[in-house]
């Protein structure tokens, strides 16, 4: 695991500037603790910063083929480099170490851009060809790594891992797009394509981009697509694909434990993270380690099932309590996200790879089975509302159930069946629209209202909801797989993996995720929609597969999630910082928001009158970013 950075002239050939090369990959310093990189060759420079995993004296980037014509920078790991190297070797090609990297070299030689269909792993890689005078890039189907990329006013094209990266190219006054920030505040976080900063693009999931030198700056090509297509003449039963499905899992998760360095593992109590370290305790020659992060708060806190699997499959635990009075995390998270990020998870997250970065460098987590196994307890709601929404036709929904929706009364402090607001709402819209709803953090009229005229002039119209829309172009036609589909390509890679990826880079930590193996992501998606979401009960067919590692009580019990007692802490320890950072300067300074708005929140909140922890954790977050990327950089 590691970070890349680069320079190229599409024009013409001049030579890249080092210093700045050198800003750029020392914005990746945290990436790749064990090694520093650069080579420059005319018009083209690459940067490279090492975490070093597998050949850990051989790995060395950036890294050349036999004759110097080809180069590659590339982060993540590729687990079936093993496989594709002797039939790399028939082809022709000499290795000269021992690492993943060098497949990746070798395939790009003979496949060309199809080399991308070779590879099973997570990726993100700059190839620059000489012969081809051409620099390609690309990113795994799932969207584990991430790659940013942008035309820099002096005419280059600059790349790197993370927003950090391309800025540091950069020595123009920062901004903020206002597209994304209207993103933001509905979802917690800026979709792909799109960045926090205009002109600054991320390549999206299972895309490759190809740009030669003297020709246009072209779209980003997607080279993968998952299909939830049900194969008609499967023989599977629900009770064999249950065991087939426990033989797929068992197979990624050993081939992910493929390191020359120790491997750990997340243990939540979920049942994603309690299945990948069961099956890890069973192909491990001595007991792994488990990290396990605690709540006072019981209503938050899973450590008592994490214990109970440690325990039952001999892990070696370690438990870390999460501290509100760490404050001093928030401006650390909002430095390594780059860009504003809101999902409160991200704390215990960071706090959970500072845990486990002190027992190994890899680790091992479940992140994905909510979105290929149906887990969200948001797929049974809008599954319900879809079997009604499609017995009436939208104009007649828009009347039954969208006006009452807007005058029944926001009751957030209510028991949930009184909460009927939304669920009216979602009634009077079509299906992208309800499944957009259905992940906001804050809603549209509240956008509206938090958002200064100048700031609602600037969005010219746009809402964020279009992102959805663009998604849905290719979803499948069952309700249920087009918001699996949705979630892959929306919620997964542009928050879920985000997340993992800044916090667990920041400590020097490689997560790698068994449930994204892309055989196993296909395989799921071609199983019947009802194994997975069966009368009610999420995660079906999972839960039956995994009668044999995990008692009842961690099978099926309610989902919990990875959440922090955020409300509590906002009336609590982090009161007066959430009153000084949100009605101070900062974020009067941007023009953005409506103060008596701002001040509405905060005081609603501290009152105890509603439940506003969820757009002020997201002000809070931005309010950091404002002060440390956008005012900083005009000091």
């Amino acid at each position: 695991m590691c970070g890349l950075a680069g320079l190229f002239d599409r024009v013409a050939a001049r030579p890249p500037d080092a210093a700045r090369l050198e800003r750029m990959n020392d914005a990746h310093s945290h990436r790749g603790p064990d090694g520093a990189g650069v080579w420059i060759g005319p018009g083209v420079g690459l940067a490279h910063r090492r975490l070093a995993i597998i050949d850990l004296e051989g790995g060395k980037q950036p890294l050349s083929n036999e004759d110097g014509s080809v180069w590659l920078v590339f982060n993540g790991e590729i687990y079936n480099f093993q496989e594709l190297r002797p039939e790399l070797l028939a082809l022709g090609h000499r290795f000269t170490t021992r690492s993943d990297s060098e497949v990746i070299l070798h395939a790009w030689e003979s496949w060309g851009e199809n080399c991308v269909q070779r590879l099973r792993g997570m990726f993100a890689f700059a190839v620059w060809d000489q012969n081809q005078r051409c620099l390609f890039l690309a990113r795994d189907r799932l969207g584990m790594k991430p790659l940013h990329y942008a035309e820099l006013a002096d005419g280059w094209i600059g790349f790197a891992s993370e927003l950090g990266g391309i800025t540091a190219a950069s020595d123009t006054r920062r901004s903020v797009f206002m597209p994304a920030v209207e993103s933001f505040f509905a979802l917690g976080y800026v979709p792909d394509p799109g960045t926090i900063h205009p002109g600054i693009h991320k390549l999206p999931p299972a895309c490759h981009l190809r740009i030669v030198n003297g020709s246009p700056l072209p779209r980003p090509v997607c080279y993968w697509e998952p299909r939830f297509e049900c194969d008609p003449s499967s023989r599977l039963t629900p009770e064999s694909a249950a065991r087939e499905l426990l033989e797929r899992l068992r197979e990624s998760v050993r081939l992910h434990l493929v390191s020359d360095v120790p491997v750990a593992t997340f243990l939540s109590g979920g049942i994603d993270s309690s299945a990948v370290s069961a099956l890890m305790a069973r192909e491990s020659a001595t007991p792994p380690e488990a990290c396990t992060v605690s709540f006072a708060d019981p209503r938050h806190d899973e450590s008592a099932y994490a214990t109970l699997v440690a325990q039952r499959h001999g892990l070696r635990h370690h438990l870390s309590q999460a501290d509100p009075a760490r404050f001093d995390l928030l401006d650390r998270l909002a430095r390594h996200f780059g860009e504003p990020f809101a999902d409160p998870s991200a704390l215990p997250t960071w706090l959970v790879c500072e845990l486990a970065r002190q027992q190994a460098k890899v680790v091992l987590s479940g992140d994905g089975g909510d979105e290929n196994l149906a887990g969200y307890s948001r797929y049974r709601f809008l599954m319900a509302e879809e079997a009604l929404r499609s017995r009436l036709p939208l104009g007649l929904r828009r009347v039954i159930f969208g006006l009452p929706g807007r005058w029944y009364p926001k009751l957030d402090r209510a028991p949930r069946w009184l909460r009927a607001r939304s669920t009216l709402r979602s009634l009077g819209k079509g299906w992208v629209e309800a499944a957009f709803q259905s992940v906001e953090i804050l809603p549209e009229e509240l956008r509206r209202e938090l958002f200064s005229p100048q700031a609602r002039r600037e969005l010219q119209g746009f809402r964020a909801e279009e992102t959805w829309r663009q998604y849905a172009e290719n979803a499948p036609e069952h309700p249920l797989s087009r918001l699996q589909y949705l979630d892959l390509k929306g919620f997964l890679a542009g928050r879920v993996l985000v997340k993992v990826d800044r916090t667990s880079m920041a400590h020097g930590l490689e997560v790698r995720a068994p449930l994204l193996d892309y055989p196993l992501v296909e395989w799921l998606a071609s199983l019947p929609p009802e194994w997975k979401l069966h009368r009610g009960v999420g995660k079906y067919l999972f839960k039956e597969a995994l009668r044999p590692l995990l008692p009842a009580g961690i099978l099926f019990r309610p989902k919990q999630g990875f959440n922090l007692p955020l409300a509590a802490w906002l009336r609590g320890p982090l009161a007066a910082p959430l009153r000084e950072r949100l009605l101070g300067p900062t974020l009067a300074a941007s023009g953005l928001f409506q103060p008596h708005i701002l001040r509405r929140l905060v005081e609603g909140h501290l009152s105890g009158a509603c439940d506003f922890s969820a757009p002020l954790w997201a002000l809070l977050m931005f309010e950091s970013f404002m002060r440390q990327n956008i005012y900083q950089s005009k000091n």
